[in-house]
């Protein structure tokens, strides 16, 4: 993943991160109805994880677009910075991993419920299933909503491609892509990949994209 990493850092992506460009599929239904429903949560802590180029930036930036907020680095959050937040009525944790101050955390999801703010937490695995030391914030964790994004159905990977197809003014026939969505990896990081890959053919090598350039590409 770090290749990919490295890969996508040079991928002029187009960080359009409008509600009309995130793409509702049964995949993130669940997580992209929670972000739209605000405030009409049963908890006021969500959880939305699922693996990288999954959305969830995304998600947070429509809720930011639509809701007063406040983005933080879970992994560089001290809590001293609580009397930044009490402007804010939502706070967003980025990046939350295991490697983060516990201390700081457990204290943030105390001053959430005690001043009556939303915690909106994006994570590459449920919060829930993570190993803390602190046994409080064990079990604040596992008292939140937790919303998955499943990995990219049918109709969500063929979206995925056209878009990011367009976007580079790349030509591909709707049957190579109804190819590539039978056969490519059920993963978001695989396909982004793939289009990297492609994009990188037509524009070094001025070649055509035809179901030979795909299937090099796929490894079929």
């Amino acid at each position: 993943m770090r290749e990919l990493d490295q890969l996508l850092l040079n991928f002029n992506f187009s960080k359009n991160y409008k509600k009309d460009d995130f793409f509702v599929s049964k995949s993130n239904f669940f997580a992209f109805n929670l972000i739209d429903t605000w405030p009409k949560w049963e908890k006021n802590i969500l959880n939305i994880c699922g693996e990288k180029y999954s959305g969830k930036t995304h998600l947070s930036e429509i809720f930011l677009n639509k809701n007063k907020g406040k983005i933080l680095n879970s992994v560089k959050f001290s809590y001293n910075q609580s009397d930044n937040l009490r402007i804010y009525q939502n706070i967003i944790l980025e990046d939350f991993n295991e490697h983060i101050d516990e201390k700081s955390i457990f204290s943030l999801i105390n001053f959430v419920d005690q001043n009556n703010k939303y915690l909106l937490i994006n994570s590459l695995k449920p919060i829930n299933e993570m190993n803390f030391n602190l046994e409080d914030l064990k079990s604040r964790t596992k008292n939140c909503l937790v919303a998955k994004i499943e990995q990219p159905d049918d109709q969500l990977i063929k979206v995925l491609l056209a878009k990011c197809f367009s976007d580079r003014q790349i030509k591909i026939d709707n049957k190579l892509i109804e190819f590539t969505v039978k056969r490519i990896t059920r993963s978001y990081g695989k396909i982004f990949e793939f289009i990297y890959k492609i994009d990188e053919i037509s524009l070094k090598k001025k070649k055509s994209i035809d179901i030979k350039t795909v299937k090099d590409v796929l490894k079929v």
